[in-house]
């Protein structure tokens, strides 16, 4: 059975936050599993999240819950070993809601760094907001 393979040394980065308001709208808000807060981009093409794990794991599974209306209408996953370039796993097609969303991840390889790249956004200005996330896998051995 998959589990989260996000643990408290999972390292986190995002390509930007609403205004540089990290207290209102940090990364940190997409895992605290608190549906009040949220990560929050600021404006422009291309929002990421990349998360780097303490040891190697299989994803298997994406979940991402948006707000309606702050949604990627298109999304990469990428991913690489330690110390190699990252590669593209999986494209996925979220809806412009605000439910939990899940995406299978086929066949990937075992990676220690992932990045979810939000191509586009429902938004005019390219703001994409994310109240939670989740990357379900095993570690691999």
């Amino acid at each position: 059975m998959a589990l989260s393979v996000i643990c408290s040394e999972t390292q986190s980065r995002v390509s930007s936050v609403l205004n540089r308001d990290v207290k209102q709208y940090g990364k940190k808000y997409m895992f605290d599993h608190n549906e009040e807060t949220c990560w929050n981009s600021d404006q422009g093409e291309c929002q990421w999240v990349s998360l780097e794990f303490p040891q190697p794991v299989t994803v298997s599974e994406l979940w991402v819950q948006f707000q309606g209306g702050f949604s990627a209408k298109m999304c990469r996953l990428e991913g690489c070993p330690k110390d190699e370039d990252l590669t593209e796993i999986s494209h996925f097609y979220p809806e412009d809601n605000n439910s939990l969303q899940s995406f299978p991840i086929q066949e990937a390889p075992a990676v220690d760094k992932v990045k979810i790249i939000f191509e586009n956004s429902t938004d005019f200005f390219g703001r994409v907001t994310v109240y939670s996330l989740d990357i379900l896998g095993e570690k691999a051995s």
